[in-house]
């Protein structure tokens, strides 16, 4: 996690940042005994549930797991790899970072891509120029005049023009010097088929930049003026550039996004522009691809609601059954991976009125009436129990036919409470009862339960027992106890892989203090493990020594126990099965540990 930045910078960034002053520019925080409190801003929440330690330099959500120190922080809130969270924390307080401790293939990777980012923010400001100057280019700024765009708008979003012609692009890289290879691949230029040379993939095109979060020029969209095909042309994958994981505007609306609480996901360049020319700022697009899980986490960073607008019933029948397995199945979460507890976003589906999309009706109707519209959006499975009633209406095999539809949608729900409301609010709406609605489901979940046998445990697993979770917590709220957590052999007791990893890393990070908890979070490259050491580091918890020792010798007699009944299992079928050699190494191996175990004199 920390190769690209030399370990005595991170500790100096963790010296000068304080994370109450930087999270308190995002959050409105209180003081609350030792710790700061407020609402969390990774989900929606009318209780504060975020605390901030600043004796310790760590956050912790309770309502949604979220947690890790001063990096983590701007990592989820900016969406920062984190050596570029750890430069942006460098540049504010002044702290110079080299460009060091790179293997040859990572300054590789490092070189191309900052290269490819170089060449498209130079080819955006070609595009730019190409739209305000010339004749071909004042065609296009009519064009997008003519669709409503303002001056600013197009600013904004730094809209461009890729000039009628096969080399324009081409020979203002070649007389920049720039490698013509390397502008390849970057999607810009494409090589001719008698492998002669190039020309440029953007031709006679309104170009939409693509910018990512932290204001990188990834990619470009290019629209024609006229009813040619293909209508869109988009950049291809590039090492910069996942259509899946990338959304048009998000950069801009973020914060919008984040104030609201909400944002509305559209499927064009235009009409992303047209919700932003009427005001609606808390908008973004897909880049022609379905919503992903990718776009649902990065989305859920900033807002607990979504409002996917489409154009036709169908197109929204078809969204509405992906995000059924996007939303619900996966249990997409505001912290990626939460261990503690899942929040499904609260998703919508608005259809348009027939024959218009999100550019002609807000043109024909404005603002007011396309929020209000959204306000009464159905959520997903609402939306379609609704369409499925009025496609196949209420006679008795309308009936039949709906429970059909929605059986499978039904079955793909994991949260049972969800699940039976959802039952229930088909049984009252169709006139059938509950019980029978609920065995066709039962039905559906056959194969779902197949592909479930694989899943991960559930979260209290992942989570350890309360015991184990105890041990961990002593451990980082009061390290003088370490030296007899190895005394006493402690971690070999630990079931839980990720605690055992966890307390591992405690003892060889030597901890001596809390105020190093957060140091030792920079240590650990696994999201759930800084999210456990959070959540246990903040447990409120009285500690001493007569306590941490009586908890010790609680947990390892329990694992004494545990240890010697498995291997007293083995034992039994050893000598059932007649296996004399595993049956002698077991019996020496449990002659050592007994002699161990009288060593170590536990009380």
């Amino acid at each position: 996690m920390a190769i690209f930045i030399p370990e005595d910078k991170i500790l100096e960034i963790k010296n000068a940042a304080d994370i109450v002053d930087m999270i308190s520019e995002v959050v409105h925080l209180k003081k609350t005994g030792k710790n700061f409190v407020g609402l969390c801003p990774f989900h929606a929440e009318k209780t504060p549930s975020f605390s901030v330690s600043p004796e310790k330099q760590i956050f912790y959500c309770f309502g949604c797991g979220a947690g890790g120190n001063i990096f983590s922080f701007l990592m989820k809130n900016d969406g920062l790899a984190f050596p570029e969270a750890a430069r942006s924390l460098a540049r504010r307080y002044g702290i110079d970072i080299p460009r060091r401790s790179l293997t040859p293939e990572q300054k590789k990777r490092m070189g191309e891509r900052e290269s490819l980012l170089k060449i498209n923010r130079q080819a955006m400001d070609f595009f730019s120029q190409a739209l305000h100057r010339g004749a071909s280019g004042q065609a296009a700024m009519a064009y997008l005049k003519k669709r409503g765009l303002s001056s600013d708008i197009i600013d904004r979003f730094n809209i461009g023009y890729a000039p009628k012609g096969w080399d324009h692009l081409l020979n203002f890289f070649s007389k920049s010097g720039v490698p013509l290879a390397r502008v390849e691949k970057s999607g810009l230029i494409l090589p001719k088929k008698d492998g002669r040379g190039y020309y440029d993939r953007f031709r006679d095109r309104i170009i939409f930049p693509i910018i990512d979060i932290n204001q990188a020029v990834i990619g470009f969209g290019g629209r024609v003026m006229d009813d040619t095909l293909p209508k869109y042309l988009n950049s291809p994958e590039t090492p910069v550039y996942n259509k899946s994981r990338s959304l048009y505007g998000l950069h801009l609306s973020k914060d919008k996004c984040r104030k609201t609480q909400s944002v509305y996901i559209v499927e064009g360049y235009l009409d992303l522009l047209t919700l932003n020319q009427y005001g609606i700022e808390n908008a973004v697009a897909t880049l022609g691809t379905a919503l992903t899980t990718d776009h649902v986490r990065m989305l859920s960073r900033y807002v607990p609601r979504m409002i996917l607008v489409y154009d036709s019933d169908e197109a929204g029948i078809r969204s509405a059954l992906r995000c059924i397995d996007i939303f619900w199945k996966e249990h997409v979460d505001f912290s990626r991976g939460d261990v503690f507890r899942e929040e499904k976003a609260d998703t919508h589906i608005l259809v348009l009125p027939e024959g218009h999309d999100p550019d002609s009706y807000l043109r024909e109707k404005g603002t007011e009436p396309f929020e209000k519209a959204a306000d009464r959006a159905p959520g997903i499975v609402s939306f379609l129990i609704e369409q499925s009633i009025g496609m196949h209406g209420l006679s008795t095999e309308g009936k039949i036919r709906v429970v059909t539809d929605l059986k499978r949608p039904l079955a793909a729900i994991n949260d049972n409470v969800a699940r039976s409301l959802y039952i229930k609010q088909l049984a009252e709406q169709i006139g059938i009862e509950e019980n029978i609605i609920l065995e066709k489901v039962r039905e559906g979940s056959s194969e779902k339960e197949k592909k479930d046998i694989r899943r991960p445990k559930d979260n209290a697993d992942k989570m350890g027992s309360r015991l184990e979770q105890q041990i961990i917590a002593m451990m980082l709220q009061f390290p003088a106890i370490l030296p007899e957590i190895k005394k006493y052999n402690v971690i070999e007791f630990i079931e839980n892989h990720h605690l055992q990893s966890i307390a591992k890393t405690i003892l060889e990070h030597q901890l001596s203090s809390v105020e190093q908890i957060s140091e030792l979070l920079s240590r650990i490259d696994n999201p759930e493990q800084q999210r456990l050491i959070s959540a246990l580091a903040m447990v409120e918890e009285f500690w001493d020594e007569s306590g941490c020792m009586t908890l010790i010798i609680q947990f390892v007699k329990k694992g004494q126990r545990r240890r010697d009944l498995q291997i007293l299992d083995q034992i039994k079928a050893a000598e059932k099965e007649n296996d004399q050699e595993t049956l002698d190494r077991l019996l020496r191996k449990k002659q050592k540990l007994a002699v161990s175990s009288q060593k170590q004199q536990l009380a």
